[in-house]
Order: structure tokens, then sequence, then C-alpha cells
């Protein structure tokens, strides 16, 4: 292309453009016995690409707008009050950067989704090390992309779910990363809704009222080494397909209706590498196709594994069934998944050859569970010595469970 093209000048000095803003970008101190003393009146005056840096103290404010490129920089985390009078901060410029505030007090609505932080078609944004406590919704992106939600710590005190939101809330958004966070007592900890290509790694959410991760019609999705605990009912995944879940911990989420991970209408994903640890199902799944389950491990839970509705073309291979009380519950026909190598602690095979492979099959339905299934009060009957017979029985000559659902390349040693 010519130099003298108009355009490839243009291109030239955009480059130029972004360093001169930066150079003459300015720092504002903002303080009780400074000049300025308000955010949102600091904000109003700087220029973009400046700087705020909010010294230590309580500055009691709302619906402050973040309308151009900026850093609002805490200092001794000072206190952002809300006085729950309504929204915190509303973010709808690109190139903002929210770093190192306790944020306090977001208004409760039953109209409006009252955020501590809420950012607004906004791309390359980031927000870390914020404390958000007394909130309504914490952190809530809104058709934003290329952003990272950082290193926060997110309390809420959620009672009852109609008057409490959630942690962190994704809604038409994309490449969003979130890394590192803390969400606790909120309604839901992390909720995305028509989110794609969205990583989240190495976050904890728990005790949060309804789940801890909750996700909708959001394709292309990495969750890797998460801890999702004591939630009301797990972590729920609905209506979604190219999704990737690993080396995630699910633990403790007990309850009449709990689940480590509800499986509902998703197909073509990977669930590898995973630990279900004392819940009451570890994964329930219902109508989902195409899934790799590799290599988790099922510890002391109710139900391992719970099978609802049609599921095809599933492969569970190297997984390890630990103490479960029901390894799998199955309801519908086996179809084309496949059981395959995986290790189970109630297998009482042998292996002659000693090549670390029963050479016994396994079937892993319980005719027990099948009765559970149908009549929920037989479970009182779990220990008891008559279930053990007519599990036996069944074993030998089934006739209620699914003589073709068996494993029969069963491990002899727990896979490390």
């Amino acid at each position: 292309m010519p130099t003298s093209h108009p355009h490839y000048k243009f291109i030239l000095a955009l480059p130029l453009l972004l360093w001169t803003s930066l150079v003459w970008a300015k720092t504002w101190n903002v303080c009780d016995d400074c000049e300025h003393n308000s955010i949102k009146e600091t904000i109003s005056l700087a220029q973009p690409y400046d700087t705020l840096l909010v010294q230590k103290g309580t500055y009691r404010e709302f619906e402050i707008l973040v309308d151009k490129p900026l850093v609002i920089r805490g200092v001794g985390y000072p206190i952002v009050d809300g006085e729950k009078k309504g929204e915190i901060f509303r973010v709808t410029s690109d190139h903002v950067t929210l770093d190192g505030l306790f944020i306090i007090n977001v208004g409760v609505s039953y109209t409006k989704d009252n955020a501590a932080i809420r950012v607004v078609q906004s791309k390359n944004f980031l927000i870390q090390n914020m404390v958000l406590e007394q909130l309504f919704f914490g952190i809530y992106l809104e058709k934003s992309s290329h952003g990272k939600v950082y290193h926060n710590r997110i309390i809420g005190e959620a009672v009852d779910e109609y008057n409490s939101g959630n942690g962190i809330q994704l809604w038409y958004s994309s490449g969003i990363e979130v890394l590192k966070n803390h969400v606790q007592g909120t309604r839901d900890g992390i909720y995305l809704e028509f989110s794609d290509e969205i990583t989240i790694a190495e976050n904890v959410s728990m005790e949060n009222l309804r789940y801890g991760l909750h996700f909708m019609f959001s394709n292309n999705d990495v969750y890797t080494n998460n801890t999702f605990e004591n939630n009301g009912a797990g972590v729920a995944v609905m209506f979604s397909k190219f999704i990737t879940m690993r080396n995630n911990t699910f633990r403790k989420n007990w309850g009449t209706a709990a689940y480590g991970m509800l499986l509902k209408e998703i197909n073509d994903a990977e669930i590898s590498g995973n630990i279900f640890e004392e819940n009451t199902i570890g994964i329930n799944i219902e109508g989902s196709n195409r899934i790799k389950y590799n290599d988790n491990d099922f510890i002391g839970n109710g139900w391992a594994i719970r099978v609802i509705g049609a599921c095809y073309t599933n492969i569970f291979k190297g997984n390890n069934f630990l103490y479960n009380s029901f390894d799998i519950s199955y309801n519908s026909k086996l179809n084309d998944n496949v059981f395959e190598g995986n290790f189970w602690s109630s297998y009482t095979g042998y292996d002659l050859d000693k090549d670390g492979i029963g050479d016994v099959p396994y079937r892993p339905v319980k005719l027990f569970s099948y009765v559970v299934n149908r009549t929920p009060e037989t479970i009182v009957l779990l220990r008891s010595l008559f279930m053990d017979i007519i599990d036996f029985s069944e074993r030998v000559s089934p006739v209620f469970t699914p003589d073709n659902l068996k494993d029969a390349q069963p491990l002899m040693k727990v896979r490390s």
C-alpha cells in the first residue's frame, strides 16, 4: 500500500495518539482533606486514561458513572458506601480498571438488578482486588467482552431467593476471564446466560443459597480448578454445548434435591479430572449427549451418577467410584453409552491373569436403587440385610436392572 494513502497515515497515527494520551495522563488524589473529596465529581473532571487514587476513608456515594477510560485504584481499601440507595458503580467505557475498593450497601430493588459494579457494553476492562459486602448483585457484566474479573471477594447475606442477587453475573457477554474470586452467601455464586468463550478458573463458590455455578445457553466455555462447596444445589449446567469442566471440586452439596452437578440438555462436552465428594447426587444427567466423563473421582456420595431421560453416545472411562451408596442410577435404556475401565469399590471380582483388569464384568446398577427411584421412602432400608440379599439375587440374574449396563473391564486398583 502506498505510504501516501490517507488510511495508512491514520493507522500509523493510532499508536502515537494512544502513547501521547498516556504520557499526558494525570493522577488525581481523592480523600477527605484533598482538593477533590468525591469519586463521582473527580471522574467528571478527569480526562481519558487518567488515574484516580482513592485514599483510605469512607465515601458515601452511589450511581457513580465511569464513562471514560480510567484507572480507579483504592489505597488501603477505602470504603464506598452506597447507603442502600441504589447501584454503586456503572461502567460504560472501554479500558476501565477498578482496583482495591471496599464496596458496601447496594440498594435492594424488586424492579432493578442493582449491582455493586455493573459493566455495560464495555471491552478490555479489569475488575480486581475488590471486596463487596452487603450487596444485592455483586459484579454484573452486560453485553461486555474481553475483560477480566480477578481476585475479588464477594460476600452476601442471602436468605431468600426473591430478594437476593448473584455474586458474579454475565449476560450476553463473551471472551471474559473470571479468575481466583471468592463468592459466598449470594443467590447463585456465578451465573452465566447467553455468554460464550468464558474462562472460569480457580474460584471458590460456597454457601450460596441456590447454585455455586449456574449457566444456560452458554457455549464454548471452560471451567477449571474451581471449588463448589456446600451450596443449595451445587452446579447447574443447562442448554449449552462444547463445555469443558476439568479438575474442579464439587463437595458437600446436600439436600433433598441437591447434587454436585446437574446436566440438562448438554451436548459435546468434556467432564474430566473432577472430584465429586459427599453430595446427595454427584452428577444428575438428563437429555445430554456426546459427553466424555473421564478420570473423575466419586467419593462418598448418595448417588454418584443418576441418569434420567434419553442420553446418547456418552463415555464413562477411568473414573473412581469410591464408597457411594449407589454408584449408578439409570432409569432409561442404555442406548449407545459406554462404561469401561472404571474402578468400583464394591467390585468383588478377580484378576487371574494379573493385568489389572477384572476378569468378571461389573454391573453397577443395584436393584435397590431401582426400588428407591420408584419409592423414595424405602431409602430407610439402605443398610438392611434384606436389601443386600435382593441386590445379590439381581446381580446373579438381572430382571429389573439393565442387563447390558456393565463395565466389561473394571479396574482392580484405584486410578491414581
